[in-house]
């Protein structure tokens, strides 16, 4: 079983971590839990780049590896790393995340290792909203947590 890490930090108070397993070519289980997201839905994606030397900003777009448009976890035409929402509940102390996602292999050409995470400031449009960003970003908004994803022993 391959398994990694994401661990989550932002200058806005906003932390968290993310597990990362998968048993041979199964879908690869994303959990764990991140504090300190205002109430509502939070795009939630994987962007190409490992970096942060710029803070999330250098974490490049949402991995993209089959060149499609944005779009919703269950959809034909997206991108990989399209992971659609988390929600945060009233209690800013803890949001969970868990689910089951075919597209971010642990190991392979499409490989999520070295990449990051990021949680952006509003829900993702999941590519219908019609705004101008929907097809490319789901007019998310701002980065406001980021971690690299990296092995775990």
């Amino acid at each position: 079983m391959g398994k990694a890490v994401a661990v989550l930090a932002s200058s806005e108070g906003v932390k968290g971590t993310i597990f990362f397993a998968q048993e041979g070519d199964g879908p690869t289980t994303v959990k764990g839990s991140i504090s300190g997201l205002k109430p509502g839905l939070h795009g939630f994606h994987v962007h190409t780049l490992g970096d942060t030397t710029n803070g999330c900003m250098s974490t490049g777009p949402h991995f993209n590896p089959n060149g499609k448009e944005h779009g919703a976890p269950k959809d034909e035409n997206r991108h990989a790393g399209d992971l659609g929402n988390i929600t945060a509940g009233a209690d800013v102390h803890l949001t969970s995340v868990m689910f089951f996602e075919c597209q971010i292999p642990l190991t392979g050409a499409h490989s999520i290792i070295g990449r990051a995470v990021v949680v952006h400031a509003d829900p993702d449009d999941l590519g219908k909203g019609g705004h101008e960003l929907s097809k490319t970003t789901g007019n998310a908004g701002g980065r406001v947590a980021c971690g690299i994803i990296g092995l775990q022993g």
